[in-house]
């Protein structure tokens, strides 16, 4: 397989420099060129990083000479490119119009940001549960005028603790659910070091995680219909998002209610032998298994479990009778890998194997 070219737009801030280590030797693809605001420009990013590095893996030895360039300047970046991975911050509608217009070169865009995600034909994947959502980018290719270029976001961070349980259990038909999850300060993008006033505090509010938490799936579990993603209508969720004083690991505790009620036996079997369709393309960073289920009563926890499978697997446990609802689950998934970088360059694989970026 002849690998394709990439660029990693916001190469500076911590899901950018995730997404820089994940990258590094993969079978698929070529870092070839790093991108960042106009202030960053021109920089070597080795030297550049040397005081904003955040994570405890090295600055990878490829990345540091190269130049990086000014993501504004669009026509300069997707020269040669195959592919982009956005993970910068701006206001939507600058976002929008940035990625659209990498999209407009025939670059495909694989987006870290929330901007896209609620457009209806544009998919919003986690590979493991949604890869036919691809279906609706003939329709997104007509609107933007373009033959290859396209863009696919990935979803929430927080709701990959979650979701994915609910599809290994969706013959039996999730209703409802009470969601309350505990997101960790790197979702954020901060430290310990940079956000002090987070040590031994909860903060109960975060701002638009509860309606992410809340929408996002249905569009998860939705269907192609006439070129667009129709959301799902069976399920209501409501959500409460957490901070709390953990540095990687987003916590999700959800009491769900079924049209179906199969028995906790049956629900734990169907969990703990759930193998995704994707598992035949034998993708280099997909998880085996996707979701690992503790029989411990004190598991999941993030300290333990969140780098399962380099930061890829869900994990999963307690999943017991509820006196309000019908059953209740902890799950945890690794907020800045599986939830942003790793869920990213998963599903970049996926558009590879599938002949997207041909």
């Amino acid at each position: 397989m002849q690998k394709s070219r990439v660029a990693v737009l916001g190469a500076t801030g911590m899901v950018g420099q995730r997404l820089l280590v994940l990258l590094e030797n993969h079978p698929y693809f070529d870092v070839v060129k790093l991108a960042a605001s106009p202030r960053s420009a021109g920089k070597k990013y080795g030297e550049l990083m040397e005081s904003r590095w955040k994570l405890d893996h090295a600055v990878p030895e490829y990345t540091k000479e190269l130049v990086v360039e000014d993501l504004y300047k669009i026509d300069e970046v997707s020269e040669g490119i195959d592919m982009v991975f956005c993970a910068i911050n701006l206001d939507k509608e600058a976002l929008i119009k940035l990625e659209e217009d990498y999209a407009k070169r025939e670059v495909v865009v694989v987006s870290n940001n929330s901007a896209n995600r609620n457009k209806d034909d544009v998919p919003m994947i986690i590979p493991e549960i949604n890869s036919a959502h691809l279906d609706v980018l003939p329709a997104q290719r007509e609107r933007l005028g373009t033959k290859k270029g396209f863009i696919v976001t990935k979803p929430n961070c927080s709701i990959q603790s979650y979701v994915p349980i609910f599809e290994a259990i969706k013959e039996y038909g999730v209703k409802e659910a009470s969601i309350c999850t505990y997101q960790a300060i790197s979702g954020s993008g901060k430290t310990f070091n940079e956000w002090p006033e987070m040590v031994e505090n909860i903060i109960p509010y975060i701002g638009g995680e509860e309606e992410k938490s809340e929408k996002e799936p249905l569009k998860i579990f939705g269907k192609v219909v006439d070129g667009k993603i129709v959301p799902d209508d069976s399920m209501k969720l409501s959500a409460q998002c957490i901070r709390v004083p953990v540095l990687d690991g987003h916590l999700a505790c959800v009491s769900f209610n079924l049209e179906n009620d199969p028995g906790l036996k049956t629900l734990v079997e169907k969990i703990k032998n759930h193998v995704p369709e994707i598992a035949k393309y034998d993708l280099p960073l997909a998880p085996t298994p996707f979701i690992k289920y503790y029989e411990e009563n004190d598991r999941p926890q993030p300290v333990l479990d969140r780098d399962n499978e380099k930061g890829m697997q869900i994990t999963v446990g307690r999943l017991r009778e509820d006196n309000l609802f019908d059953y209740k689950f902890v799950g945890l998934s690794h907020n800045t890998l599986r939830g942003a970088a790793g869920g990213a360059v998963l599903t970049a694989e996926l558009i590879k194997k599938l002949g997207y970026l041909d």
